[in-house]
């Protein structure tokens, strides 16, 4: 099966080795993988700053940049939710309605593809402790993933999977919400951060790198012991 994936800004420029490891996990699971280098960002920045105008130039190249695959998968549940659900809305009513829509139907987020798409759960990844998992607001609001991480975790020998309270909480991070309302953002992370440091988790795991980046300064700054990883990353680990 040939597989686009689409590389978020996030990972590119500050955690290129998630993009990398979920190319290794989808080549184990059987995928020719294609990237086209000349991808950019896929438009949600603007889009939420209200700069719709600016949003709909970018969104366009995404459409024209994936427009051959039948497949584009992403490390990001944050930037599919974006492609699925706002695309539409963006360009309605324009001559790149149809082809906005079928972009749409096209992305999947990493660990919905592999167990919906690839019925793949168990990758023969081996990491050994206790880790605590964290749903991102886009994965469970924006497309609806909840079981398919957890399905994908359970399979990880060695690894004791333990949920936090308040799981389906934000983190606070939000994008812009961070910066515009900063102490009601690192409010919210401090708390997410405690409930996952109760559960004597050494590992958090989510998603989004986005969510993960906001947490980990939490940790950092309240030296909680915790090590963030990516689900990709998890997934990667124990095999060659």
């Amino acid at each position: 099966m040939k597989v686009h994936i689409f590389i978020p800004c996030f990972v590119d420029q500050l955690y290129p080795t998630v993009g990398m490891n979920m190319v290794k996990v989808l080549e184990k699971a059987g995928c020719e993988v294609v990237y086209n280098p000349a991808q950019t960002c896929c438009g949600q920045p603007a889009f939420n700053a209200g700069f719709w105008g600016e949003a709909k130039e970018v969104c366009t190249k995404f459409i024209t940049d994936f427009e051959g695959a039948k497949y584009i998968v992403t490390p990001s549940a944050s930037c599919a939710g974006f492609v699925k659900n706002y695309f539409n809305r963006l360009f309605e009513n324009s001559a790149y309605h149809q082809p906005a829509k079928k972009t749409s139907e096209k992305i999947h987020e990493f660990s919905s593809f592999l167990v919906n798409v690839l019925q793949v759960e168990n990758l023969g990844a081996v990491l050994v402790g206790k880790a605590t998992y964290h749903d991102s607001c886009a994965a469970l609001r924006e497309c609806g993933i909840r079981e398919e991480p957890r399905k994908l975790l359970q399979q990880v020998q060695g690894l004791e999977l333990i949920e936090m309270n308040e799981t389906t909480t934000c983190c606070g991070f939000g994008g812009t919400f961070a910066v515009k309302f900063e102490p009601i953002s690192i409010a919210m992370g401090e708390q997410k951060t405690q409930h996952a440091k109760d559960t004597g988790a050494e590992y958090l795991i989510s998603t989004d790198m986005s969510c993960l980046m906001h947490i980990d300064g939490c940790i950092q700054h309240n030296h909680a012991g915790l090590k963030i990883m990516h689900l990709a990353e998890v997934l990667a680990g124990g095999w060659e």
